[in-house]
């Protein structure tokens, strides 16, 4: 037998309650550390039997009933239910939605169905690009006033 199974069963062995088939004896002879381990346990247990128990009070047990019904009656504040498991979980989730709810969503771009699309192309007239900056140019004085530009004839395009 190991020390440390021995010390595991000392308290059986002081008692009297020990396995039949530990050889606990046959260790305490062999081993002069777990000897000396188990005398000083032996006394110690002497020690606690002569000790007289102090008298418990006759109202011991009233005041202790008493003091239980206190505490009961005592309100619980609001962290004291948050500390029960299914109501701490249902708290957790609304605060995981409430946050979730308040996050801005990041639009996604669509997914492309069918073929691949291509860009939109405009065509662009390129006489007329230039033909306005010529305008632009001529006129600045004109463009520069917007008061005047609210005299200007409407053109109406041709179709």
């Amino acid at each position: 037998m190991n020390c440390e199974r021995f010390r595991d069963q000392m308290l059986d062995a002081l008692q009297g309650r020990a396995p039949a088939e530990l050889p606990l004896e046959e260790h305490v002879r062999a081993c002069p550390t777990c000897a000396q381990e188990f005398e000083a346990l032996k006394k110690t247990s002497a020690l606690l039997e002569e000790w007289p128990a102090p008298e418990v009070s006759p109202y011991f047990d009233s005041r202790l009933r008493a003091r239980l019904r206190e505490q009961a009656a005592v309100p619980a504040g609001w962290w004291e239910w948050l500390r029960k498991p299914a109501l701490a979980a249902a708290f957790a989730l609304l605060m995981v939605v409430g946050v979730g709810l308040l996050i801005p969503e990041t639009p996604q771009p669509p997914l492309a169905q069918g073929p691949t699309q291509t860009p939109l192309q405009v065509e662009v007239d390129a006489s007329s690009a230039v033909t306005d900056l010529q305008t632009l140019d001529q006129n600045q004085d004109l463009y520069a006033n917007f008061d005047l530009l609210d005299e200007l004839p409407v053109q109406q395009p041709n179709p």
